[in-house]
């Protein structure tokens, strides 16, 4: 039997790697943002595209496996930049890219309406072959948190969240999507990060 002790230094370890894992990711997305380092987005595009082909399969557009990879890694390619590490883990960040490229393939198979309510982030996180139970519980745990903390904010700060950071869009093209001023926009931005600040912390997360 396995004493309690030797269980706890387990999942200190555990945790301890899921955050260098999480450290590694960010470093690599802030290089491919500053300095558009084709090294550093070519370790990225290792580790998640066979993870975004095993969504499509899973999804059920296993047939647009390629074309999903290209189309999420081409987002992250162009909008790096806009990936906030107080915000979301890298995996939640691609992952909510895939989602809404998923959804625009659906949009083009006329299948959108169908099976725009199917679950994915359970898929996502599905553990591979190099993760513990541990540390998957404890990153979906945490990223589910996270959703809940963003439908908490006010439906104006939220629209502006989830357009600027998980869609990839610019500030301008969000502004003029939501017809207001590009100030009233970056004064939406920065309540919800302070906002979200406080909530997170609260859960030490």
């Amino acid at each position: 039997m396995i004493s309690s002790a030797k269980v706890t230094s387990m999942e200190t370890v555990q945790k301890t790697k899921g955050s260098e894992d999480a450290q590694k990711w960010t470093a690599l997305l802030h290089k491919v943002a500053k300095d558009r380092d084709r090294s550093a987005f070519r370790d990225i595009y290792q580790h998640f595209a066979p993870r975004i082909k095993a969504y499509a399969i899973n999804q059920g557009i296993g047939q647009h496996a390629d074309e999903l990879v290209q189309e999420v890694m081409t987002s992250v390619w162009r909008s790096a930049d806009k990936y906030v590490e107080s915000l979301a883990a890298p995996s939640t960040w691609i992952f909510t890219i895939t989602r809404n490229q998923r959804i625009d393939i659906l949009r083009k198979l006329g299948r959108l309406k169908a099976e725009i309510n199917v679950e994915t982030e359970e898929l996502w996180q599905i553990p591979t072959e190099t993760d513990t139970t541990v540390q998957s519980i404890q990153a979906l745990a945490a990223e589910k948190h996270l959703r809940q903390s963003i439908k908490q904010l006010p439906e104006e700060q939220l629209i502006a969240v989830r357009k600027v950071y998980y869609e990839g869009k610019t500030h301008q093209e969000v502004a003029q999507e939501l017809n207001v001023p590009l100030g009233t926009l970056k004064g939406r931005l920065r309540l919800s990060m302070k906002k979200l600040k406080v909530m997170l912390e609260a859960k030490e997360l």
